[in-house]
């Protein structure tokens, strides 16, 4: 694998001040898009919510013919034209379009580039991430030109995930190279941002959200917490490789599998991907994010603007084969995919709702996006020792990312290509590669014959975790009683707890997989204040970054602690205080 070229110092660096006139202005309220993306914007750091991607000039291209490509594309989409002003201290409600303005161009001059310039461009796009777009004022693309030898070499760009995302961008990509190439663009008849946010507000576009906003509830309510629950699993975010496949092998199976079950290859690449994520972490089903995912209305499909909003994949695995999941697989994205439109700001007031009644943190483990089908995607500048190789795997630049497996589907024929991020706490060495190896070799084994989900072991040389002794399944989720003993404990300063998982007879649990059980956190406290409401309220605070720990379904506060503070019976016995859910209003 070839290393990353070092960043090199340009002979000349100079701005260009681009004006624009001609497009329609106009004012509105957010889409929900947009909403969604400035609550993140304003929550998380600009290099993990700034999106970018990197333009090959043509050769032989004037600089001003790519400056007026530029110029036209912004009169062209008023996502482009596009600020957010907002009072200080307010939320932001509003978007405002300008028919006319100007944006800047950083040209960097080179005498030459180095042996590798395509990575080079990426690792100038990357870092343009870093600073913050201002809302109520910056143009949403900071645009660097790359010149070599008085040549334009690359558009270099970073976007704010305000006005645009991975679709929109491909979109711009595309028309920006027909400009180059002499070629007319049709009319835009896809939806503008003002256009959208008015058929969100029309009474189908508030039904479609409340239906979200319901399969979500429902999806919370009942599937695991997170995704990856194990004693490795611990921490909010943390900083990731990306690896990058390419494999002619992954493709070939890819469409022989497809050709053999009659299958979408987008269906059968996500089957196999849910399969191996819930096998990798030992669930019952795989629920992931898909944000690519909602634009499957005509004039959504072009749309240049952020459509982008999580399509929440509940894929239920408990089936004896491939070719069953297979089955459930479109029918369950189908699902996804029509409840991702939907009210930002509700879906995180009933976010905090549930998880609070429930007891449980929501954890955005696994993101899947599938880029393939985009006129021009993200796909990042890898080793290409080989055109075509059979199985490439490259190790790129780092990401700090709040999730534990992401990925991006770049192509899936003639070659699969995708890439991959993940916590290396989870996937440490090796793993990661074996990983995105074992998927291919899944592929492999589905387009020869139907493959026993029993025996992905054998097949793909991905292992479930080990859990230790004492971790057990209750209400759909993957804990350890004596972690969610220890955060609690923890978080009332001190106070001696014992928590049990116990089944309706009455029993404690041997740690297998039924969900039907209770649990129960005992509490020992001569302090009469505290209740079970509190003890509640303090422990959910703990849940972020420990997907071990669930809030117990009830708390009993007892007065002294037993003398062995390990045995459920002999808490039992204590004197109770105090015992109820947590759950109520009044604490």
């Amino acid at each position: 694998m070839t290393a990353v070229a070092p960043s090199l110092r340009p002979s000349g660096t100079r701005t260009l001040t681009v004006a624009y006139a001609g497009g329609a202005s106009g004012r509105g309220p957010l889409t929900m898009g947009q909403a969604n993306m400035i609550r993140c914007i304003l929550r998380d750091e600009p290099e993990q919510i700034n999106i970018h991607d990197v333009w090959p000039v043509p050769p032989d291209t004037a600089l001003d013919a790519v400056i007026d490509a530029l110029r036209l594309l912004a009169v062209r989409h008023d996502a482009l034209r596009t600020t957010f002003p907002h009072s200080p201290g307010a939320a932001h409600r509003e978007q405002q379009v300008a028919a006319e303005g100007s944006f800047g161009v950083t040209v960097l001059d080179h005498t030459d580039l180095c042996v590798e310039p395509a990575r080079y461009a990426e690792q100038v796009a990357q870092a343009a991430r870093a600073e913050r777009f201002r809302l109520d004022r910056d143009f949403p693309l900071r645009i660097t030109l790359l010149v070599v030898g008085g040549a334009p070499r690359f558009v270099a760009l970073a976007a704010s995930h305000a006005a645009t995302d991975g679709s929109a961008l491909a979109v711009l990509r595309e028309e920006w190279l027909a400009l180059l190439a002499g070629e007319p663009l049709p009319s835009v008849t896809a939806y503008t941002p003002l256009d959208l946010a008015a058929e969100e507000a029309a009474p189908a576009g508030r039904r479609k959200s409340a239906a979200s906003l319901q399969y979500w509830e429902r999806v919370l309510r009942t599937g695991p917490q997170a995704m990856f629950a194990e004693p490795r699993a611990v921490g909010a975010e943390s900083a990731q490789r990306r690896l990058t496949l390419r494999s002619l092998r992954g493709g070939r199976a890819l469409a022989r599998t497809a050709e053999r079950t009659g299958a979408l290859p987008s269906t059968v690449l996500l089957s196999a991907w849910c399969a191996l994520v819930a096998h990798r972490a030992g669930q019952t089903s795989c629920v992931a994010a898909v944000p690519t995912s909602n634009r499957f209305t005509t004039r959504l499909a072009r749309s240049v603007a952020t459509v982008s909003q999580d399509a929440l994949l509940f894929l239920d695995v408990q089936v004896p084969s491939f070719d069953a999941l297979l089955r459930k697989a479109w029918g369950a994205a189908l699902n996804a995919y029509r409840h991702s439109q939907f009210d930002a700001v509700a879906l995180w007031e009933m976010i905090g709702s549930v998880t609070s009644e429930r007891g449980s943190h929501f954890a955005r483990d696994v993101v899947f996006n599938d880029t393939s089908s985009l006129p021009s995607t993200f796909a990042p500048v890898v080793a290409r020792e080989t055109e075509a190789p059979d199985l490439e795997l490259d190790w790129g630049p780092e990401q700090v990312l709040p999730t534990r497996l992401l990925s991006f589907v770049h192509a899936t024929t003639p070659l699969l290509h995708l890439s991959l991020w993940t916590d290396a706490q989870l996937f440490p060495g090796a793993e990661a590669e074996d990983f995105l190896t074992g998927l291919v070799r899944l592929l492999e084994a589905s387009a020869e014959a139907d493959v026993p989900l029993d025996a992905l072991t054998e097949v793909t040389g991905v292992r479930p975790p080990t859990r230790p002794a004492g971790w057990q399944r209750v209400d759909g989720c993957w804990i350890s009683p004596p972690d969610v003993a220890e955060g609690l404990a923890a978080a009332l300063g001190g106070l001696p707890v014992h928590a049990t998982a116990r089944s309706a007879d009455g029993t404690d649990t041997d740690g297998r997989d039924a969900d039907s059980r209770t649990l129960t956190a005992f509490i020992a406290s001569g302090d009469v204040s505290l209740t079970p409401g509190r003890a509640h309220a303090a422990l959910m605070e703990t849940l972020s970054g420990n997907p071990g720990r669930l809030a117990p379904h009830r708390y009993v506060i007892v007065q002294d602690p037993p003398a062995r503070t390990d045995l459920t019976s002999a808490w039992l016995d204590r004197n109770i205080l105090m015992e109820g859910t947590g759950r109520d209003r009044t604490m």
